[in-house]
């Protein structure tokens, strides 16, 4: 497809993230003429500390009905693997009430299914692409590891079974199993569900810069650049203003992918968004642990944390935090997964959390939505408008597919998977 067959040539991608990138390279390349915008570089929210984990395993929606019996223990436990703020209760009560109707059975399949059609082939949208960009090198398919210490076998079962009904590719381990393949692992654990299918990254950040440059290399072009307010320009040449504190930018067509900050802009277009942020930390142990003694993500099913080697070393990650975006962090939340590190490792250097810099700890804001779908495609009151945002654990994963998505639905061809479950008219 040439520039000169394309009408409405000039698009903006609004969030330099794993989905803007994404959704950047895809349409650059399909012929448009991109503009990259985010108030930051490149790669520097979500996309830069996660646990670089393609997770196309989680496949079930996270509003489940045994968790209400844990509301109590959230709000009293500072430092659990879930935390709500006692303070940002009354904000966040909105979005966890519509979290709870999304518990209900017929629900809950709706959403697992439409999760499902995005994960299943999420991982073969990225070989292409990173293959384009020099960049392959960056995934690693070597599976992961869910792993269980104290859980009765036939806990474990049930959780196999519930993968396999869902026809996640996994196999049961038993400890000596688990060891064979992560010798480093502790002897406590004594089962692991190994999903051989799934990836991980080295790097999650260079992922993205990477796309990031493929896309520039094909003409994108990038500006540092906060959009504050976004206008639709009627007409028969309708168009969308991006205005900044000093700058207004005139483009035929926008993608928003803000992802936690995308609530403002949609209300400026009178659409609600049901988004409530979950702040994830991480915590990097930067030459304290060779990047050999793991080799593919490990996560503790009692636990609920995540450990992935990286360049630099090993990645901890995994708690969720309930208090909005303007509340400082509380990098406890991050100390605390070298504790659990060290019940999970046999050979893991001291590590002084008290001398941790802003380097080793991090926290990011994933975008949630109460039905645990993103918002994928037009915007359905302006033609020259789409969202993809709300990605929540799986922007990562999703990134590559959403790109895809994104191209197909401006371009008006069919879409590889139906879409409609991601309309944003869902909530409006």
């Amino acid at each position: 497809m040439s520039l000169s067959t394309i009408k409405n040539n000039n698009v903006a991608v609004i969030g330099a993230g794993i989905i803007g990138v994404n959704c950047a390279a895809e349409l650059q390349k399909l012929g448009f003429n991109v503009t990259l915008l985010d108030r930051e570089n490149i790669g520097e929210g979500c996309s830069k500390g996660n646990a670089g984990h393609f997770a196309t395993e989680q496949v079930f929606p996270l509003a489940e009905a045994n968790l209400l019996w844990q509301l109590p223990k959230l709000l009293l436990d500072p430092l659990g693997p879930v935390r709500l703020s006692p303070m940002y209760l009354p904000q966040a009560l909105p979005w966890f009430i519509k979290f709870i109707s999304n518990m209900f059975p017929s629900k809950r399949k709706q959403n697992g299914n439409a999760l499902k059609s995005l994960n299943k082939h999420a991982i073969d949208y990225y070989k292409p692409l990173l293959k384009a960009a020099n960049a392959e090198y960056l995934l690693t398919t070597n599976g992961s590891l869910l792993t269980f210490e104290d859980s009765p076998l036939t806990v474990v079962e049930k959780q196999l079974k519930h993968y396999s009904d869902a026809g996640i590719p996994v196999k049961l381990l038993n400890r000596n199993q688990v060891l064979a393949l992560e010798p480093n692992l502790s002897h406590k654990i004594q089962h692991a569900l190994y999903f051989t299918d799934v990836a991980h990254t080295a790097d999650p950040q260079q992922v993205c810069l990477a796309i990031a440059r493929y896309a520039q290399s094909l003409g994108c072009q990038y500006r540092q650049f906060s959009v504050n307010h976004i206008t639709y320009k009627h007409g028969n040449n309708a168009s969308v203003e991006l205005t900044s504190d000093n700058e207004t930018l005139t483009f035929d067509q926008v993608i928003v992918a803000t992802g936690a900050w995308s609530k403002t802009l949609l209300k400026q277009l009178d659409y609600k968004l049901p988004l409530e942020v979950e702040r994830g930390y991480s915590l990097n142990l930067a030459n304290n642990i060779k990047n050999s003694e793991l080799t593919r993500p490990v996560a503790s099913a009692e636990r609920r944390f995540i450990m992935t080697p990286m360049s630099h070393g090993l990645r901890l990650a995994g708690t969720v935090e309930f208090a909005g975006l303007k509340k400082k962090a509380n990098m406890q939340r991050a100390d605390m997964l070298y504790q659990h590190a060290e019940q999970m490792l046999e050979n893991l250097p001291s590590f002084n959390v008290n001398e941790a810099n802003d380097e080793q700890r991090w926290l990011g804001f994933r975008p949630s939505l109460p039905d645990s779908l993103p918002v994928i495609g037009r915007a359905p009151q302006h033609n020259n408008i789409y969202f993809a945002l709300g990605h929540q654990h799986l922007g990562l994963t999703l990134g590559a597919i959403t790109g895809k998505l994104i191209g197909q639905v401006v371009t008006g061809s069919p879409t590889d998977i139906d879409i409609s479950p991601f309309s944003i008219s869902r909530f409006n």
